[in-house]
């Protein structure tokens, strides 16, 4: 019997297809921006400590117990992972463009529009801990 592994993206998807919770209005946008990321990383041209900062995004989505975990909190646990992604993606943006990025963009909205609403809306929920989110990865 062969069996059918998932891609982390459809875990992503999986997770949050039925959230309807108070931040759903960015957070359903989790996935995406984790694809934008993974898709990014096959770029050849792609700058090495670019390369570092979406891997290290990217981690921040697998990783259990990170400062707000989604084993404990649900859905709402994608708040911290959707605030580095957007923290890298600006970074990006910042050097290639948006109008490059938007090659690798698979969403239906505008890229930049949805990165800037999911980095403010994460930013004003985690308040003082988007510093512990950025330390936790090295970023900062």
């Amino acid at each position: 019997m062969e069996t059918k592994f998932k891609d982390f993206y459809d875990i992503l998807v999986e997770n949050l297809e039925s959230f309807n919770g108070e931040y759903a209005s960015f957070i359903d946008y989790g996935p995406q921006l984790f694809k934008l990321l993974s898709d990014l990383l096959g770029y050849e041209g792609l700058k090495s400590q670019l390369k570092l900062k979406i891997s290290a995004a990217i981690a921040y989505y697998v990783v259990p117990m990170d400062v707000i975990p989604e084993t404990v909190y649900g859905a709402y646990g994608y708040i911290d992972d959707i605030f580095i992604t957007t923290y890298v993606i600006r970074l990006l943006a910042d050097v290639y463009g948006y109008k490059f990025l938007e090659n690798y963009w698979e969403g239906e909205d505008d890229l930049e529009d949805v990165v800037e609403l999911c980095y403010e809306r994460s930013k004003d929920v985690l308040r003082e801990k988007t510093t512990d989110v950025l330390n936790y990865v090295g970023l900062i």
